[in-house]
């Protein structure tokens, strides 16, 4: 598998690492001189110098071959976005990741139908929402080609769906129950299954359902 990385940082430094490791055929592009000299000892042919946005850069780099992937992690994102359309739009590159450095740019990224995207903080956060009580309903995954979304609600003694069956609960239209997560053990939700205090509970749904949903699970 052939990969061009954008961006030469500690993430694509150690995505290539990884994938030369691995067995792949790689090329970085770095812009910057200091650490493209720095890249280059290691990487030596494998590592270009240049700005990963203009063409005759990624042309040198390999992305009219084209490569199997692009991955779009500079630390800019409005690098990553233009970098991701060239690759997508020009060279007809069948498999492209955008990094997002800023979660309040996500949006324009899903504009430009950049997916799938990989963004630092929204990962941190998903895990600190994980760990932090009062969070009742925590967003896990993002399915933005299908405008749907995974999330974790865990149900307690008070909760109007605990001891109740799940095909006597009047779903909002647009979400299902998909799993529960019963003493370390998930089991798939079927009408029959009987949602208890405790139980983590997955769910699929459309965005903006997240507060019917909590209705029906958690408050009366």
């Amino acid at each position: 598998m052939y990969v061009l990385i954008a961006g030469g940082g500690k993430v694509g430094a150690n995505v290539a690492r990884t994938l030369i490791r691995a067995g792949h055929e790689v090329t970085l592009i770095e812009q910057n001189a200091a650490r493209f000299a720095r890249l280059e000892e290691e990487f030596e042919h494998q590592v270009q110098h240049g700005d990963a946005t203009e063409l005759h850069i990624l042309e040198r780099a390999g992305i009219a071959r084209p490569p199997d992937i692009v991955l779009a992690l500079t630390g800019d994102d409005e690098d990553n976005v233009v970098i991701s359309q060239i690759a997508q739009e020009r060279y007809g590159v069948p498999k492209v990741i955008a990094r997002v450095n800023d979660p309040r740019n996500q949006a324009h990224f899903d504009l430009m139908g950049i997916s799938p995207t990989i963004c630092a903080v929204s990962s941190v956060m998903a895990l600190v929402e994980h760990e932090v009580p009062e969070h009742e309903l925590i967003h896990l995954l993002e399915l933005r080609k299908e405008n749907l979304e995974i999330v974790e609600v865990q149900i307690d003694k008070n909760s109007p769906s605990a001891g109740k069956r799940v095909e006597s609960l009047t779903m909002p239209e647009g979400a299902r129950l998909i799993s529960v997560m019963r003493n370390g053990r998930a089991e798939i939700a079927v009408g029959s299954t009987e949602l208890q205090p405790g139980d983590q509970v997955l769910a699929i749904l459309e965005p903006g359902k997240e507060d019917e949903l909590k209705r029906v699970l958690l408050k009366a």
